[in-house]
């Protein structure tokens, strides 16, 4: 079984990413029980009949708007966001948006090609779990997460400035 970093801690990972070839309509699609991660077309789609399912999450390509999902997301645990490649950095702006102006506690896991020097970063983001590509050490990764002991800006996981809490 894959495993997974979740809040800082290696899990085994029973979710499955469900990805739509070009021969598969998201209308036509039915699923198998168990947790999963559909395409934001799936849930669109299907939503009806997936609102409030255990294990459901759903996932968004980088080109994807986070808004069109806030309206659903009382009926999500969980939202995966998409890195297609290494220098695509606009999964960063959505959760950063899914924390701070939306409010959303669930998960927020980064998917695709998830490497050990983006996950510090993803963190102060507010992405909690992290699905490290394949071929990469999971457990160098997680000690990239411990790079740093203290950090100076604000962010999502710190929403107060080192000068801020010093002087506190």
């Amino acid at each position: 079984m894959p495993k997974l970093i979740k809040n800082g801690q290696l899990i085994d990972d029973d979710a499955r990413i469900l990805v739509l070839d070009e021969t598969q309509a998201p209308e036509e699609l039915s699923l198998a029980a168990g947790p999963v991660f559909v395409p934001f077309a799936v849930w669109q789609a299907h939503k009806g009949q997936l609102s409030g399912r255990a294990g459901l999450g759903v996932w968004l390509d980088s080109h994807e708007d986070v808004a069109e999902l806030v309206p659903d997301l009382d009926s999500i645990s969980a939202v995966a966001l998409n890195f297609p490649k290494f220098t695509d950095g606009r999964a960063y702006s959505s959760a950063a948006l899914l924390r701070t102006r939306y409010g959303f506690t669930g998960e927020i896991r980064a998917i695709g090609d998830v490497l050990q020097d983006q996950l510090f970063f993803m963190k102060r983001c507010g992405i909690d779990a992290y699905a490290v590509r394949a071929d990469k050490d999971i457990n160098a990764a997680l000690a990239g997460l411990r790079v740093f002991s203290e950090t100076y800006q604000a962010a999502v996981d710190q929403p107060q400035p080192l000068f801020r809490r010093r002087a506190a």
